[in-house]
């Protein structure tokens, strides 16, 4: 309790001197006695003095009894002062007070003493006779009477009273007061507060103040008192009225005697005050103003003054009011309709406390409020802030203030959202408000004033209370709400089963607005057609399939945005199902306790009444059964509602009709309705009462044009009482714990594309800091949201705005776009939300990317971005430097002194046309201009900005992204670059798409999990580069090496996508003829990086013949062929990597390297070596898969083919006009015939061979005769090579080829021929000796090992014959020597064989 309070040590010794001060209270009242001429001669007054009786020799009545309680004060016990009864020495004091006779400065005396023992905390409840003191007190003060003498002194007075008054409330005292006393003391103050209005403004300050003081400490007791200690009165309490006295200057509260008023004050007294202050808030319609007080002052200074107090008592007692019934109904219903009624006042002092006392309901008692705050909203805030109500710019300023302190409570907008937008008989509050302040944010054709900047802190303040509670999600929670109802049901009244437990509610209501949602939808074909509207509403299960009265009743009564002339028809038809839907649809009405006329003005309002006499009576009748039936009190049956509703319909079109002249008098409607309740007359009053509210108020039976109006009707009493009986039945206020993000989710989805124009376009008319930054604030909560609620439209939406205000999208119309752009803050702050939301929710980012990557385009031309921008983050530290290595291409805008540091170095060309570039670039540089501080500055910050935005972590993380953002990054990339032109080195295109393309490898290698998402893209990308690229530049160049690298890199990791990353480099052997001979030294050292880093990882022949096919195109060129035959030699030798996958490719490329001409022979011979060792491998591999066993055959069939192909290839080298070479050749091709242990070859491979072999020698020595000796030089040696061989491979395949019938006679005399014709060649008309001695003991030895393995006998005639032949031409001893047991005669009876006999084919 307010008020001064003593301890009890403390008070103790004053109380023992009491008597002083009551004696000197005393002594100072007498004092102003005697200083007053009219009771000066009445102190003192000597007994017997001349002119005096003897009854004039006793002082007055008031002076004895000051003496007297002077004379005792020092005769009580000091100790026991306690239990004196303060009547005793308070009774003089109050005498003085109530007396008529004592002028103001007795009075006030008197007040002033009577306010110290308050003061002195002297009383308490414990003290004698304490309700009795109180008692005298406040009756004695409230009637306090004194003659005026003075204006000064009658003021003084006035406030001595209103101090008392106020110590009797604060005092420790004060719960012994009754609510009878609190009642008198508000009154008295407030009559104090009337009559200072004539007076001085000291004593209208300290009168209004004192009451709120008063009001203060009365509502402050609330907190302390139980429901139980709150016991109902046996009379309801009176109503209170203001009333006015004649003379027009004060009012008075007039109260009937009531039990409860006589109890200790408590929440009965509360109500009575409340009920006084609702009544001053209609006072200036109730009664006259004084002439001397100004009117438009007193419109809205009695009105303000009551909601001042109506303001502090709910400060202090809000958070008890639900405790008590009885003071909580009555703020329900009177308060909150006064509230809404003054909500609409010219004044803004008015609506400012009006829009603050519903605040501090909402806070406090807002589960009690649910239709009431639908009513504010939709009546109050709304149809300000709109201009609806022609609302003066001030008024909207202020309900927009009020509406964004509601915004700022966490709990408003989801509690708003889950009570009204998903409860079907309420407005969508919460998408009214979002969408009232997104529109306010718009300035529209004006500067942007604070009304704009006021809603944007609105939205901003919704979005940050989301953002903060994002994190606290209820993933359970989230489960989606079908948007297709399988039946129906009935809706209209269901209620949540438990509105506590959020697993429960929020699907019902997430159902619910569904069905709202769908009524919506069916209202347009309502509206069209009602029947067709019907089946359609049947069809989406929102009527039963067999439509009833009351679910149509129901749905017309409740579903908003219905055609009222379509309704008002359809109601008054004469069809028998209309009829039935009119009677429910009148029994939705609550018309308990509502007068007669306001019951017809609430059942016409929701419809247009039709034309037709029929349909009116069917309409009327049908009300009138309604009214009658729950308002029985005076009419007798429904016949005589009938009959007056008519005659009201009647009256109203008579009074308000332009058109009616005569009009009808009070007399004339009374008289109409004689006799019509029964036979009976009406009470004249209630017929008057009637008469006159019809006068006054039209009842409009078509209701106003919501587009012309607030969209809401305005609040007539008809309309709050059926909006009560609605809050009675509603279903219960949902409260919403503020922390957890229990419906944010479908809330952000209705407000995210508003929210973001809104803040969008206040970030853009703006150029103050704090609006900036609020508007930054919206940004990122709105980007935190998306993200989080994967609103990907959304947070797009956002990433375009934003990227706009960057400025970095029209840098070509600016001169110097570096400082332009570090003095635009505006654009810098723009720029760091960019690509803070794609650090941070890139995730979530999909065409939005688009509008970033152009971002980054343009900082790149101001030469602004980090040197790592495109480098790959991922590379092993101990992966060796790549010669294609990623380096940011020099900007278009050359980078001046302060940009210096973040700048980009020159690319690093491999071509011939760029080196000779950069060396001409180094001559002509021009001297620049030296930039002034200002611009130095502005330049740091764009650097400071661009530092803080860490735009390399957008490309270095990517592999967090979702594969569905990371696609459109990527094709993001591809866009700028566009189609690929054959442009020059120099040119902007040209250097964006190089940029890009470095951007794309970058997210690339970065994603090598996810290559799949990117791959074909990429491809096709860099094909089209590839493709079109005529001539040497730095596009093609970062395509191939770009390409390579990708491989090199990923080929460890994606063995499944292997064959895919090698196939692309065929578009490497696309290249035009002259941009490959640029690039084919260093494409051939990646080449080699890549097969010495990943040859393991090389399994498909597939992808071993692209690589293959690289290294082999360099044989040709005289750059790469080192390197490339390096690579090679890296793979063949000791057959490291040698596989059945690669081997014929690789022995095919070596043979290219021996057979080019760019290098000296030794490497041609290197080569031959690298074919002639792959036979070991061979061997291996055979050994190996008869080992395994399984399929043994098929693999060794493919391993014989491979030799055989081996065979080919060292054959075609065996012709090389160099000698060393062909010598070589043919040696290493006979290696590779004897050297086949541990190949299995049969006798038919063997023949295969045989005639790779027969070709040579053919061709050799078609060689040896056709050509000079310069071109090929000593072919003797090489023609004996070459016989040598032959001859040796014949015996190491005797074995096998012996076995094969027929074809070994043709191989031996194939084999023999050949021998024939190198001993009978002669070049230059001289016999070869070096032939023609190596060949007979070459064939000797042939038919040695023959007899010895007995493949050539006498007993094959054919075969005997012929050989005798043949060997006869050659050497025609040889044969008696092998075979000397042979008789002469037998031999020489052998017929010749003439040439061309038995012979194997060439």
């Amino acid at each position: 309790m307010g008020g001064p309070s003593r301890s009890s040590t403390a008070a103790c010794p004053l109380r023992t001197s009491m008597a002083c001060v009551v004696s000197a209270e005393v002594s100072t009242v007498l004092a102003v006695m005697r200083h007053n001429l009219r009771w000066g001669g009445l102190i003192g007054v000597r007994y017997g003095a001349e002119g005096h009786g003897d009854d004039d020799h006793s002082d007055h009545p008031l002076i004895q009894s000051l003496k007297l309680v002077r004379s005792l004060a020092f005769t009580w016990d000091p100790h026991g002062f306690l239990s004196v009864d303060p009547t005793v020495y308070l009774g003089p004091f109050l005498d003085i007070i109530r007396s008529d006779e004592t002028g103001a400065p007795i009075t006030g005396a008197a007040l002033n003493s009577l306010y110290k023992f308050f003061a002195l905390d002297v009383f308490d409840v414990s003290t004698a006779n304490i309700t009795g003191i109180l008692d005298a007190v406040v009756d004695a003060v409230t009637r306090c009477r004194f003659e005026v003498t003075d204006p000064a002194t009658e003021e003084a007075v006035l406030m001595k009273i209103l101090q008392v008054l106020l110590g009797c409330v604060r005092s420790r005292a004060a719960p012994a007061l009754t609510n009878r006393h609190v009642c008198a003391i508000v009154n008295t103050c407030f009559r104090v507060v009337q009559q200072a209005g004539t007076k001085g403004e000291l004593l209208q300050r300290v009168s209004r103040q004192t009451m709120q003081e008063v009001v203060r400490c009365v509502f402050s007791r609330l907190v302390d008192l139980s429901p139980e200690e709150v016991k109902p009165s046996t009379n309801e309490i009176t109503e209170t009225k203001i009333v006015q006295n004649g003379s027009g200057d004060s009012t008075e509260l007039n109260q009937e005697p009531d039990p409860a008023l006589n109890e200790p004050f408590g929440v009965p007294c509360m109500v009575e005050i409340f009920e006084f202050f609702c009544s001053l808030l209609n006072i200036a319609e109730d009664i006259e103003i004084n002439a001397r007080v100004n009117p438009i002052d007193f419109d809205e200074d009695v009105p303000l003054f009551a909601l001042g107090l109506v303001q502090t008592a709910i400060e202090l007692s809000g958070s008890s009011i639900h405790k008590h019934r009885q003071l909580l109904s009555f703020v329900k219903d009177e308060l909150f309709r006064n509230l809404i009624q003054f909500g609409l006042s010219m004044s803004p002092l008015i609506l400012s406390t009006v829009c603050s006392i519903v605040l501090n309901l909402f806070y406090h008692l807002r589960g009690e409020f649910k239709l009431q705050q639908e009513a504010f909203f939709s009546g109050v805030i709304l149809r300000l802030v709109q201009s609806r109500h022609g609302a003066t710019y001030q008024q909207k300023e202020v309900a927009m203030e009020a509406l964004v302190d509601f915004c700022r409570q966490k709990e408003f907008m989801v509690e708003m959202y889950a009570n009204m937008d998903c409860e079907i008989m309420c407005a969508n509050v919460f998408e009214d408000l979002i969408s009232l302040l997104s529109k306010s944010a718009f300035p529209v054709n004006a500067p942007l004033s604070s009304l704009n900047v006021l809603a944007l802190e609105g939205l901003v303040a919704v979005v940050q209370s989301f953002s903060e509670r994002v994190g606290n999600r209820h993933h359970s929670l989230d489960l989606a709400v079908s948007e297709e109802l399988d039946e129906y049901h009935p809706f209209w009244s269901v209620k949540c089963e438990d509105i506590t437990d959020p697993g429960k509610w929020v699907q019902f209501m997430r159902h619910r607005k569904v069905i709202k949602k769908k009524l919506a939808g069916g209202v347009d074909q309502l509206n069209r057609d009602l029947k067709k509207g019907l089946e359609f509403l049947q069809y989406a299960k929102l009527l039963p399939e067999n439509l009833d009265p009351e679910s149509v009743a129901l749905l017309l009564r409740y579903t908003p945005g219905l055609d009222k002339n379509l309704l008002g028809d359809y109601l008054g038809h004469h069809d028998v199902f209309c009829i039935l839907v009119l009677h429910e649809f009148s029994r939705t009405f609550d018309f308990t306790g509502m007068s007669f006329d306001s019951a017809l003005r609430l059942f016409l309002e929701t419809f247009r009444l039709p034309g037709e006499s029929q349909k009116i009576q069917r309409v009327l009748e049908a009300f009138s059964e309604r009214y009658y039936e729950q308002s029985p009190q005076i009419l007798v049956n429904k016949d005589a509602a009938f009959v007056l509703s008519y005659s009201l319909i009647m009256l109203n079109t008579d009074q308000h009709n332009i058109h009616v002249k005569n009009k009808m008098t009070e007399e004339d409607f009374i008289r109409i309705n004689r006799r019509v309740n029964g036979g009976l007359d009406l009470p004249r009053e209630y017929l008057s009462e009637m008469y006159f509210s019809i006068c006054r108020n039209e009842i409009r039976t078509m209701p106003a044009d919501p587009t012309a109006g607030s969209g809401v009707p305005e609040m007539t009493l008809s309309r709050w009482l059926d909006l009560m009986a609605k809050a009675n039945k509603a279903s219960p206020y949902i409260m919403c714990d503020y922390s957890q993000a229990i419906l944010d989710r479908d809330m952000f989805a209705i407000m995210a594309g508003p929210v973001v124009a809104a803040i969008s376009v206040v970030f853009d008319y703006t150029e103050h800091s704090r609006v900036l930054s609020s508007c930054i604030d919206g940004f990122m909560a709105v980007a935190k949201l998306a993200a989080s609620y994967h609103t990907e439209e959304a947070l797009n939406d956002l990433v375009v705005a934003l990227c706009k205000f960057t400025n970095l999208q029209n840098i070509s119309n600016i001169d110097d776009p570096v400082t332009a752009f570090g003095e635009d803050t505006k654009a810098r702050m723009a720029t760091e939300v960019v690509f803070y939301i794609a650090n941070n929710y890139g995730d979530c980012i999909r065409s939005g990317w688009k509008s970033i990557v152009n971002c980054i385009l343009s900082l790149h031309k101001l030469g602004l971005l980090p040197a790592r921008l495109t480098s790959d983050m991922s590379t092993d530290e101990s992966s060796e430097p790549s010669s294609s290595e990623s380096l940011i291409t020099k900007p278009l805008v050359a980078p001046t002194a302060a940009t210096q540091n973040v700048a980009n170095s020159n690319p690093r060309s491999y071509s011939l046309m760029g080196r000779f570039t950069q060396l001409l670039l180094l001559d002509t540089e021009e001297v620049q201009i030296q930039p002034t501080e200002e611009q130095l500055a502005a330049r740091q910050s764009a650097s400071d900005t661009i530092r803080k935005c860490q735009i390399d972590n957008v490309f270095v993380e990517s592999k967090f992204l979702h594969a569905d953002s990371l696609s459109h990054l990527a094709r993001a990339l591809v866009q700028p670059a566009g189609h690929p032109k054959k442009i020059g080195a120099s040119s902007d295109e040209e250097d964006t798409a190089v940029f890009c393309l470095e951007l794309l490898i970058t997210i690339t290698l970065n994603n090598r999990d996810r290559i799949t998402l990117l791959w074909q893209g990429i491809y096709e990308h860099i094909a089209r580069i590839v493709q079109s690229t005529v001539m040497p530049c730095n596009l093609v160049e970062k395509a191939v090496f770009g390409l390579l690298h990708i491989c090199q890199r990923l080929l460890p990791y994606k063995e499944n996508l292997s064959d895919d990353l090698l196939r692309s480099l065929q578009l490497i052997l696309k290249l035009d003829a002259r941009v490959a001979d640029a690039y084919c030294e260093n494409i051939t050292q990646e080449v080699a990086r890549l097969l010495k880093a990943n040859a393991p990882h090389i399994r498909s022949q597939t992808g071993w013949r692209t690589v293959i096919n690289l290294l082999s195109i360099t044989a040709s060129h005289p750059d790469a062929c080192e390197t490339g035959f390096d690579a090679l030699v890296f793979i063949m030798s000791d057959g490291t990597h040698l596989s059945p996958a690669n081997f014929i490719l690789c022995t095919e490329a070596a043979r290219q390297f021996a057979d080019s001409r760019l290098a000296p022979g030794d490497r041609s011979v290197q080569a031959l070596e690298l074919m002639a060792g792959s036979v070991s491998c061979l061997s291996r591999w055979c050994n190996e898969v008869k080992e395994v066993g399984g399929e043994a055959e098929q693999v060794l069939d493919g391993i014989c083919e491979m030799w055989l192909r081996l065979l080919l290839a060292l054959r075609r080298v065996c012709t090389d006009n160099r000698e060393e070479v062909r010598n070589h050749a043919l040696i290493s091709m006979q290696r590779c015939l004897v050297g086949v242990d541990g190949i299995c070859l049969s006798g038919p491979e063997w023949l295969q061979s045989f005639e790779v072999v027969f070709q040579l020698l053919d061709e050799m020595l078609e060689i040896a005769k056709s050509h000079s000796p310069k071109d090929y030089r000593n072919m003797e040696t090489s023609l004996l090579h070459a016989i040598k061989l032959m001859s040796k491979a014949f015996l190491q395949s005797l074995q096998d080829v012996s076995a094969v019938g027929q074809a070994f006679a043709e191989l031996w005399l194939g084999v023999l021929g050949r021998m024939e014709q190198y001993v009978k060649v002669k070049l230059r008309g001289r016999r070869m000796e070096k032939l023609h001695e190596a060949i007979p003991e070459l064939l000797k030895n042939t038919l040695l090992v023959m007899k010895a393995n007995g493949n050539l006998s006498r007993d094959d005639k054919g075969l005997w014959d012929a050989t005798y032949k043949i060997v006869n031409n050659i050497a025609p001893s040889l044969l008696l020597e092998v075979f000397p047991d042979k008789k002469d005669k037998e031999m020489t009876s052998v017929p010749a064989v003439p040439d061309g006999g038995i012979r194997a084919s060439a």
